[in-house]
């Protein structure tokens, strides 16, 4: 009987074919909470000692967009079967994030996992100035990426060759689409900004030059992506403990459907640049 289960189940593994999104914690990268998902689902279908990583043989198709940082929380898109070659159209729509930034320490990182490698006043700092300087940083605007990135340089990431001692020069500025930009909560030295941005953005850039734009510096201290194409935190992100396969079956979109959600709310916002945070 058990056995009977386990084809069953890895029958319908393996017919999975769409998009679905799930719950990424702070800690783990995106490629590790990818693979915990499928040693999860491979142990279900009876898969042995799967190894998620090998290529070779693979039973399970299956891949994300849009990279969230390390130390980043919230929506993850991940794609199964045909799923994966949808995925980049997903990084041409709207992602919706909660930030929480720190005035007055700028890092290396941009972000609280870095080294603090200035430190300014903030006092100066007024909840009018910040909303005001929030409109510059609203529209169609040019952003350089940070130095520690999913970006590659000579196919590595520009985040592991600076870890293993290399000097990595930043990468041109870029065009990109903020749709929403407004100030949630000032209490210095931290604020919590609430942002709807295009594909290619980095919300650590954008903290990081509102600090100077302020005459001070400022990192991301928190981070939450809440949306990402048609997929929100709240009604769509599949926990740990939901990543079984009835669980995604019934959560699962297919590829035309998610494709027609997803459509950029304007030209100038359609990037080829992979999803950053």
């Amino acid at each position: 009987m058990a056995g009977n289960i386990s084809h069953t189940a890895l029958a319908k593994l393996q017919s999975l074919n769409g998009l679905f999104a799930i719950y990424k914690k702070q800690g783990p990268t995106s490629a590790d909470v990818l693979n915990s998902l499928k040693e999860a689902l491979l142990k279900e279908a009876g898969v042995q000692n799967p190894n998620p990583r090998k290529r070779k043989k693979q039973s399970l198709k299956m891949g994300h967009g849009g990279t969230l940082d390390s130390a980043a929380s919230g929506v993850l898109v991940v794609g199964v079967g045909n799923g994966t070659k949808t995925l980049s159209t997903l990084l041409t729509g709207s992602k919706k994030y909660i930030a929480v930034g720190e005035l007055g320490k700028a890092t290396d990182t941009l972000d609280a996992t870095g080294s603090v490698i200035l430190e300014k006043d903030f006092e100066h700092i007024t909840r009018l100035d910040m909303e005001e300087k929030l409109k510059v940083f609203t529209g169609n605007i040019m952003q350089v990426p940070p130095l520690y990135s999913a970006l590659k340089k000579d196919g590595q990431r520009l985040s592991v060759l600076l870890k293993k001692g290399h000097k990595v020069e930043a990468k041109p500025a870029r065009p990109v689409t903020v749709y929403n930009l407004t100030l949630q909560e000032f209490k210095p030295p931290f604020f919590t900004l609430d942002i709807e941005c295009g594909g290619g953005f980095y919300v650590r850039s954008l903290v990081d030059d509102l600090g100077k734009a302020l005459s001070s510096c400022a990192h991301v201290k928190d981070l939450v992506r809440t949306k990402q194409g048609p997929f929100t935190l709240e009604e769509h992100a599949l926990h740990e403990e939901q990543w079984t396969l009835e669980q995604i079956l019934q959560s699962l979109q297919p590829c035309s459907e998610a494709e027609q959600k997803v459509a950029p709310k304007s030209p100038e916002a359609v990037t080829s640049a992979p999803g950053p945070e």
